[in-house]
């Protein structure tokens, strides 16, 4: 009941994997048969559900931080969600729509440093899209897009 009363408390501030849970069980000295246990309890009641976990989280991470599928999947492993979870939330991301999110990144970025030469402002762009996971096709694209050399002549 203890251990039920924990996994609960834990889950009050977000929703949690069953990876993390079990950490966090672990890390207050739950044992891991019962830990186990109360996962499962969790499951059945429909407090814990690694695949709406991973849904949630990969549509968060997207949206609000831009950020690549590849970075996202890992954010996921490292949260202890299994594989199929992983690949499910992360088929709700088009390959249009991780390029969108790159590009609007990058047009961000793009305004605050338009006045610098072109060739720090590739640099940077590149640099910022690498830090949130995107591929050099996407980048390159991005960077395409925004047609920065011709611009300098305006």
């Amino acid at each position: 009941m203890i251990a039920y009363t924990i996994a609960l408390n834990a889950l009050v501030a977000r929703a949690k994997s069953k990876g993390e849970l079990l950490a966090h069980l672990k890390k207050r000295g739950v044992e891991d048969e019962i830990a186990h246990a109360t996962i499962y309890r969790l499951q059945e009641a429909g407090l814990v559900n690694d695949l709406e976990f991973a849904k949630a989280w990969t549509s968060s991470r997207h949206s609000a931080k831009k950020l690549s599928k590849r970075i996202i999947a890992g954010e996921l492993r490292i949260r202890g969600v299994d594989q199929y979870s992983i690949d499910e939330a992360l088929d709700q991301i088009s390959d249009e729509q991780e390029y969108r999110a790159a590009f609007s990144l990058a047009m961000k970025r793009y305004q605050r440093i338009s006045r610098l030469d072109p060739e720090v402002q590739i640099r940077r762009i590149q640099s910022l899209l690498q830090r949130k996971g995107f591929g050099f096709s996407i980048i390159g694209r991005v960077i395409r897009e925004l047609d920065i050399h011709s611009n300098e002549k305006r």
